[in-house]
């Protein structure tokens, strides 16, 4: 049996967004227990010119729900980035699983040969679906859940490879 597109996109994105969720209760968990504020690990970096773990978060979402609209040939949900606790990035990552998990599947697997401009800071990029899925969104994506996985593992947070994995 064939997958399209949709199979190979937004049941992960869904996937991995639920297992960053998983990993955030967890960070607050282990703040509890360790008597810190859970802010830390939010405002917290791999490297001093790395977005912190706040914006990492934001970012995987972003990429998740962007790919999946401009693969399905819809508008892209505007959310604006404003979360500061982790109930609030909980919160985003619920929206944007909502969101991906709503698209159609035809939708999506049309994407493949839909031409997608990509806005940049210096002018745009443009790329067939598959092409942007394979070389832009799921990079990325996987990018920011891992560095945010990262982040708190970093920090001490009780986590492995299967809660990243979400075995």
């Amino acid at each position: 049996m064939a997958s399209g597109l949709h199979d190979v996109s937004i049941p992960v994105f869904a996937r991995m967004l639920r297992n960053l969720s998983t990993l955030l209760d967890k960070a607050a968990a282990d703040a509890d227990a360790r008597k810190f504020d859970v802010a830390v690990l939010l405002d917290a970096r791999l490297y001093p010119d790395m977005f912190p773990l706040l914006k990492q978060v934001q970012l995987a979402c972003d990429f998740a729900k962007g790919a999946s609209a401009r693969l399905a040939g819809v508008p892209v949900p505007p959310f604006p980035d404003d979360e500061k606790t982790i109930d609030e990035l909980k919160a985003r990552i619920a929206r944007v699983v909502e969101f991906v998990s709503g698209v159609a599947a035809a939708d999506v697997d049309a994407g493949a040969e839909r031409d997608i401009t990509l806005k940049l800071r210096d002018g745009s990029m443009e790329m067939k679906g598959l092409a942007y899925f394979n070389d832009v969104a799921l990079p990325n994506f996987y990018f920011h859940t891992t560095t945010a996985y990262a982040i708190l593992r970093h920090n001490g947070v009780p986590i492995g490879k299967r809660d990243f994995v979400g075995m």
